[in-house]
């Protein structure tokens, strides 16, 4: 059959010779597709506090799965998107510094409460599964590479440093409140 002029050629999986009929109509919808799904990865980019970019090949279903568990507990969003897709909608925001590392299986993790998690549970089950890799990152608008992350995911989390924060304010009014009540006491004891 003869292609009007409405449709084109594109060839199936590596044979050239074997060229199958896309209507035009086709096409456009998945251009809508593709562009939908880069305007939601831009739309989690700027409304993450964190993102971080790994490689998960080699991981088993299961570490897999309880890898993204653990994401899904602590409040992070892990999906695996199309890498020329990724490397679009973080051009279009002006982060041309991820197009090397999104060559290759990647995942990408959104912390959307804080800026210290999906580094934190990455490099959790970069030590527990041997096969994960944390490739870089962004934590609060700035690029990291993956030494930074360590040093990032090696932070206490945002409560810890709150009570930490907390407790050494409190010492020293305890501390006074101890030596007020000591003088209060030795004043009734010579009355």
């Amino acid at each position: 059959r003869m292609p009007n002029r409405m449709e084109h050629r594109l060839p199936m999986q590596g044979c050239q010779e074997n060229m199958r009929l896309v209507p035009e109509n086709r096409m456009s919808e998945i251009r809508t597709q593709k562009e939908a799904v880069v305007e939601e990865i831009k739309s989690k980019i700027q409304a993450a506090k964190s993102v971080v970019l790994v490689d998960y090949k080699g991981l088993t279903v299961a570490q897999d799965t309880e890898l993204r568990t653990n994401f899904r507990k602590a409040g992070v969003e892990y999906k695996v998107y199309k890498n020329r897709l990724a490397k679009i909608a973080f051009n279009e925001l002006g982060y041309t510094c991820f197009d090397a590392a999104l060559e290759g299986p990647t995942a990408i993790a959104f912390a959307m409460n804080d800026s210290v998690s999906a580094a934190k549970i990455a490099a959790e089950g970069g030590k527990k599964f041997n096969k994960l890799e944390t490739k870089c990152g962004l934590v609060d608008g700035e690029f990291n590479d993956a030494d930074a992350l360590k040093i990032i995911a090696s932070l206490p989390s945002r409560e810890v440093l709150i009570a930490k924060m907390l407790g050494s304010m409190l010492a020293p009014i305890s501390k006074l409140a101890y030596v007020l009540n000591a003088i209060a006491e030795k004043q009734e004891a010579q009355a």
